[in-house]
C-alpha cells in the first residue's frame, strides 16, 4: 500500500491556507491530520469545507504537532512572522511548505534556512504563480531556446486587494473590505504588509527562474505613498543586470481581479530574449511567441500540467518519495535570490536611491 502522508496546516493569517489544504484534501495519498490557529474563528470555513473533526482542530501549535505527528506542515503566517514560525516548527523534524513570500527580510530568510540545513527534511516556499500553466509553458520555451538568451523580464501583477477575496477566490463585499482594512496585518507595516512585500517576490523569484539564476547588479524601486495607509498599494522596481534591465510592478487595486477578468495592464510576464519574445499572462489558455521566423507572432496553447507538477502538495510528496531536491521557484536557491532583490527594493524605496546587490 502507498503511504498516506499526514499533513497539518498551521497559522491561518494568510487566506491561502484554505487553498493549500484543499490540495491536501484532493490528494489521494494525503490527509489533513490537524489544523491550528490561535483564532478559532479563522478556522471555521476550513472546518466546514473539509469536514474536519474537532479532535483535529487546535489553537496551540505544540499540541497540534505532538498529537497529530504530521509528515508535512503547511505554514501561512503574516509575512513578518515567517521566520518565527519556521523556527517553531523545524524542531519537530518535518517537511515544511511555507506560503509565499519567503520572508520580510533577507536576514529572516537566512534564519529560516539555517535550521533546515543538514537535515533530511525538505523546505519549499510556495509561489502560486509557479503552478500557472502559462508561466510553466514560458519556462519550457525558454529552456528550449525558442527566444534565445533572456535579456528582459517585465512583470505586472496583483489584484483588487487582499481583502476582496478569501480562500478559493470567494469574493467578499466592499463593506467587509472597508471594515477589515484598518485591522488586517496586510495593511500593517510591522507585520510585513503592502503590495511590494506581497507581490514583488512573485515577479523577481519567477524572474530569477527565467533569467537562469542570474543576480542583478543593482535595484531601483519606488512606491506610492497613500496618506491614510501605513503601507504601499503600488510599487515599481527596476533591476539592472549585466545584460540589461528588467521591470517588476505590483498593484493592489487593479480594475478587476485577473482570475475573473484580466485587468489592463494584464497581469503576468513579458519575456524578451535575443531571438524572440514571450507574453505569459495569468490564467490565459495561450502564450504569445514572436521569433525571427514568425515576427508577426503566434498564440501557442499552454501546457497541460500533470500530477505531480500541478500544485505544491503534489510536488512536495513527489520529491519526498523520489529523493529529488526541490527545484525552480520553490527552491531555497532561487527564492533567496528573489528575497535579495525584494530587500534591495524595500531599501531603495525607503531611501530613494539605487541599491547595489552583492553577487
Amino acid at each position: 500500500m502507498e503511504k498516506k502522508w499526514k499533513i497539518a496546516g498551521i497559522n491561518f493569517e494568510h487566506a491561502h491556507i484554505g487553498d493549500n489544504l484543499r490540495m491536501v484534501f484532493n490528494h489521494p495519498n494525503a490527509e489533513i491530520v490537524g489544523i491550528c490557529d490561535e483564532s478559532a474563528e479563522r478556522m471555521e470555513s476550513t472546518i466546514k469545507n473539509f469536514n474536519i473533526p474537532s479532535e483535529r482542530v487546535f489553537t496551540d501549535y505544540r499540541e497540534c504537532m505532538e498529537k497529530t505527528t504530521p509528515d508535512i506542515v503547511i505554514l501561512c503566517p503574516a509575512t513578518a512572522k515567517h521566520s518565527e514560525w519556521l523556527q517553531k516548527i523545524a524542531p519537530y523534524r518535518v517537511h515544511i511548505i511555507m506560503e509565499k513570500p519567503f520572508a520580510d527580510t533577507l536576514a529572516a530568510a537566512d534564519a529560516m534556512i539555517a535550521p533546515m540545513k543538514g537535515t533530511d527534511k525538505l523546505f519549499a516556499i510556495n509561489w502560486p504563480l509557479a503552478w500557472y500553466p502559462a508561466h510553466v509553458t514560458a519556462k519550457r520555451l525558454i529552456n528550449e531556446g525558442i527566444v534565445g538568451d533572456v535579456l528582459e523580464v517585465h512583470f505586472y501583477d496583483g489584484n483588487r486587494g487582499p481583502l476582496w477575496h478569501v480562500a478559493d477566490k470567494v469574493e467578499t463585499t466592499p463593506e467587509m473590505v472597508a471594515r477589515e482594512k484598518p485591522k488586517t496585518w496586510f495593511y500593517k507595516k510591522a507585520a510585513g504588509g503592502g503590495s511590494l512585500l506581497d507581490y514583488l517576490g512573485y515577479g523577481v523569484t519567477l524572474g530569477t527562474w527565467y533569467h537562469g539564476g542570474k543576480i542583478p547588479l543593482e535595484v531601483t524601486a519606488i512606491v506610492d505613498d497613500p496618506p491614510d495607509l501605513e503601507v504601499d498599494e503600488h510599487s515599481i522596481t527596476v533591476a539592472r543586470y549585466a545584460h540589461g534591465l528588467s521591470k517588476f510592478e505590483t498593484r493592489w487595486g487593479t480594475f478587476t481581479d485577473p482570475w475573473t477578468y484580466q485587468p489592463q495592464p494584464k497581469c503576468g510576464f513579458v519575456i524578451v530574449g535575443t531571438a524572440g519574445t514571450i507574453s505569459s499572462y495569468d490564467f490565459e489558455p495561450t502564450v504569445r511567441v514572436q521569433t525571427r521566423n514568425k515576427p508577426q507572432g503566434e498564440d501557442l496553447p499552454v501546457d497541460t500540467l500533470q500530477s505531480p507538477f500541478q500544485n505544491p502538495v503534489q510536488y512536495m510528496i513527489h520529491c519526498i518519495e523520489t529523493g529529488e531536491p526541490i527545484r525552480g521557484p520553490l527552491s531555497i536557491e532561487i527564492s533567496r535570490i528573489g528575497q535579495q532583490i525584494v530587500d534591495a527594493a524595500v531599501l531603495s524605496a525607503e531611501q530613494k536611491r539605487t541599491v547595489q546587490l552583492s553577487q
